[in-house]
């Protein structure tokens, strides 16, 4: 998990303290015409050629329980240049919250209502894919889907100290399910 210090080095103003336990929700279908709404809103102010914005994270994945917050996936050109987008997105109300050099470049937006978490990486990051492959697999696998499920609600119950911390959790059955996507590909 990363440490107080890691958090606080990345993040732009005051870490959110949450100690309390996550509040999950039961899929809800309007998630993906939020995320729609949203996806027209950032492309019709971002001012670039090739982009991807995709709806990733458990409020993509029908029939999965998440959070009640949206994680939009956007591919830039390069995204350490943050000029070439971070004034576009604050205009419509987001705001820059996470900065990650040394993990691809990642820079994280919050946007509200809808909450989102905006995830931006260059198009040609392997994380960028990965959380893609990681969402069609659960979309279309639904034993993985209901493991991670499962774990994901055995660790809600607990009280966290950031958001962050229940996130880093979830690696170890993240990582057996890119596992498994890993092993199906090489077949």
């Amino acid at each position: 998990m990363p440490s107080d210090k890691y958090l606080k080095q990345v993040t732009l103003g005051e870490v959110k303290i949450l100690n309390d336990k996550i509040n999950l929700q039961e899929y809800n279908p309007d998630w993906a015409d939020m995320f729609e709404e949203e996806r027209k809103r950032i492309l019709n102010i971002i001012n670039m050629k090739n982009v991807l914005i995709e709806h990733v994270g458990s409020t993509s994945v029908p029939n999965l329980c998440a959070k009640p917050i949206l994680d939009i996936l956007l591919g830039v050109q390069n995204s350490a240049d943050e000029s070439s987008y971070i004034p576009a997105l604050e205009s419509i109300g987001y705001t820059l919250k996470i900065r990650e050099p040394d993990w691809y470049e990642h820079r994280m937006l919050k946007g509200f209502n809808p909450e989102v978490n905006l995830h931006v990486f260059s198009l040609d990051c392997e994380e960028l894919q990965k959380m893609i492959q990681f969402r069609d697999w659960l979309i279309h696998n639904k034993d993985d889907r209901e493991r991670y499920a499962n774990v994901k609600r055995m660790l809600a119950k607990k009280t966290w100290k950031y958001l962050q911390n229940y996130a880093d959790a979830k690696s170890t059955i993240v990582g057996e399910i890119l596992e498994h996507i890993k092993e199906q590909n090489n077949k």
